[in-house]
């Protein structure tokens, strides 16, 4: 549904994108994780038509992003981070406006919005003015209004920002809805845990390019599979039990924490247990875990943030 071969733009002296690649099938959620200036925004911007590539191709459902921008433009819908309603009106006044911005007619633009209105849980707020929404319900109607001309492809940028976690949760069971129903997304996060949450596959920008790709599950695994973490009752000894374990540890002092990779579990945990008990130091709290996709995302960007 969405091909990217060698993309590239530049921005004077500064390379956005460097040979970008990438594939997302259709009716799936593909995540684009990167730091700031990785060129997530820039890629986003090409494949919606607001931004012509200097090199390399893009296309959309079958569609060149810039030989057939309008057929393009006909089969995608884009949620942006700030709010596209208007907070004087209601939901539905809302809604119909945008159906007859995308020149459905009148009927069809209210046969539309009460559908969208159902399909977001938002029928009895419809009158009601935005201003008086939650965060939550304001983002879902935001959602409701990218669908108005039901897209074939989806672009959520930064689409949870601001929310609470109810108003998190809330979008997200609204994204899985539409890829249910066979709507593909390219979402782009700050909330690892919502790249975790909703993505069939994730990519990692650096510096213009996918440097890591694979499912949450494949990426935490490139890692280095489990981890180790044991919490000590008493900061001041945490040098003593770094020196004392033969693991390769990290330290939170403010957390009194030591972790480490661990690629036998059991081995791991008993070598710990040994090594604190010999060196006469008393751990708090100690456990086996998977690594987290912040971790994985600090351990890939380190060298491009």
């Amino acid at each position: 549904m969405i091909i990217v071969e060698g993309l590239g733009k530049r921005y004077g002296e500064k390379q956005a994108l460097k040979g970008l690649d990438l594939n997302v099938p259709p009716g799936t959620v593909h995540a684009v994780l990167g730091p700031n200036g990785a060129g997530k925004t820039t890629a986003v911007r090409i494949l919606s038509t607001l931004l012509r590539p200097d090199e390399g191709r893009a296309e959309i459902a079958g569609f060149d992003v810039v030989r057939k921008a309008a057929d393009v433009r006909a089969r995608i819908g884009l949620l942006g981070q700030s709010a596209a309603v208007d907070e004087e009106l209601g939901g539905r006044q809302n809604l119909e406006m945008f159906g007859r911005l995308h020149h459905l007619g009148a009927r069809r633009a209210r046969a539309r919005a009460d559908e969208l209105l159902d399909r977001f849980g938002l029928s009895d707020t419809g009158r009601k003015a935005v201003k008086q929404y939650s965060g939550g319900m304001r983002r879902r109607l935001d959602l409701a209004a990218s669908l108005i001309t039901d897209p074939e492809v989806l672009f959520l940028d930064e689409p949870t920002t601001g929310l609470d976690p109810r108003g998190r949760t809330e979008v997200w069971n609204a994204v899985r809805s539409l890829v249910g129903g066979g709507t593909t997304v390219l979402l782009t996060t700050q909330y690892l845990e919502e790249a975790d949450q909703l993505a069939d596959r994730i990519s990692v920008f650096g510096s213009g390019q996918v440097i890591a790709e694979g499912t949450a599950d494949a990426l935490k695994s490139d890692l280095g599979g489990d981890r180790i973490d044991i919490v000590l009752r008493d900061a001041a000894q945490l040098g003593a039990a770094a020196s004392a374990l033969p693991l390769d540890l990290t330290v939170d002092t403010d957390r009194r924490l030591l972790s480490a990779p661990a690629k036998d579990r059991m081995a791991a945990l008993t070598q710990a247990v040994r090594a604190l008990h010999t060196a006469g130091i008393e751990a708090e709290d100690m456990a086996i875990r998977r690594p987290t996709l912040d971790e994985v995302f600090l351990h890939l960007t380190k060298e491009h943030a």
